[in-house]
C-alpha cells in the first residue's frame, strides 16, 4: 500500500503522529526521543519514522511547510493509514508583547487568511480549533513538567514575506503567534473526524525583533517536543 507521496505500508504508523515542519527535525525527534525507531516514509525526502516512547507507539513526520503541505500530509495520515492523532510540534513567532522566547505555546484555534477551506463547499467560513482532549492532556502534561503554557488563538498564514502588515494587526485581538499550518491541520482533522493539536515554541518575536540563532533553535525545542510526547503517551493509555 501507498499514495503518491508516501511509501509506508499500511500498520506503519502509530495512532499518534508528531508533526514538524522540518524533515531533519523529524529525523532529530525520533533519533532522540524514540526507541528502535524505523524509517517508513521518505518520499520526496519527508520523512516519516516509527519508534517507541516509554513503551507506546509513537511516529514522527514532516509536514513540508505550508496549509497546501499539511493539509496533503495530514489527509494521508488520517485517511489511508488510520492515524487518529496528528500532534504538530514546529516553530511560531510571537504577535503578543506578553509571549517571549522559548515559550511553548498550545494553539486552541487559528485564525487564517488562507481560503483552504473553501474546498469543503461550506456556506460560510469555518472556525478551525484544535481536539480538547489533546488539548487538556497536553496542559496538563506541561504543568506536571512546571510549565504554565500560553493558551489561544494563533493566525496560520499562506504568506511568510508580507509586503504590507506582517500579522501584528490580529495581536489586538488577542491572536498571540503566527505559523503557516496549523489551520489546515485543523480543517483537514474536522473533516476527518480525528483529532489534532499544535504546540508550538516561540523563536522570534515579531514586536520585538528578537530571534533565536540557528544554533539555539534546536535544543530549545526539547521542552515541546516532551510535552508532545507525554501527550501522545497519555492519549495511548486512556
Amino acid at each position: 500500500m501507498g499514495t503518491p507521496h508516501n511509501e509506508a505500508a499500511r500498520g506503519d504508523f502509530a495512532p499518534t503522529v508528531l508533526m514538524p515542519g522540518d524533515p531533519l527535525r523529524a529525523r532529530f525527534i525520533a533519533e532522540t526521543f524514540l526507541e528502535n525507531a524505523r524509517l517508513v516514509n521518505n518520499v520526496r525526502g519527508i520523512q516519516g519514522w516509527t519508534g517507541t516512547w516509554q513503551g507506546v507507539p509513537v511516529s514522527v513526520m514532516a509536514s513540508g511547510m505550508g496549509i497546501p503541505s499539511m493539509g496533503l500530509y495530514a489527509h494521508e495520515l488520517f485517511h489511508f493509514y488510520g492515524v487518529e492523532n496528528i500532534i504538530r510540534v514546529g516553530t511560531t513567532g510571537a504577535l503578543s508583547e506578553k509571549l517571549k522566547l522559548r515559550d511553548v505555546v498550545l494553539a486552541q484555534g487559528a485564525c487564517t487568511d488562507s481560503s483552504f477551506a473553501r474546498h469543503l463547499g461550506l456556506p460560510g467560513t469555518f472556525a478551525p480549533i484544535a481536539d480538547f482532549r489533546l488539548l487538556e492532556t497536553a496542559v496538563a502534561v506541561a504543568r506536571e513538567k512546571g510549565v504554565e503554557p500560553p493558551v489561544g488563538n494563533i493566525l496560520s498564514s499562506d504568506v511568510f514575506y508580507f509586503k504590507h502588515g506582517g500579522g501584528l494587526e490580529w495581536a489586538p485581538m488577542g491572536v498571540l503567534a503566527i505559523d503557516m499550518e496549523t489551520a489546515g491541520l485543523y480543517t483537514t482533522a474536522a473533516e476527518a473526524g480525528r483529532r489534532a493539536l499544535t504546540i508550538c515554541t516561540v523563536t522570534d518575536s515579531l514586536v520585538t525583533g528578537e530571534a533565536l540563532p540557528p544554533a539555539e533553535r534546536q535544543s530549545s525545542l526539547f521542552q515541546m517536543m516532551e510535552i508532545a510526547l507525554g501527550t501522545a503517551r497519555r492519549m495511548a493509555e486512556a
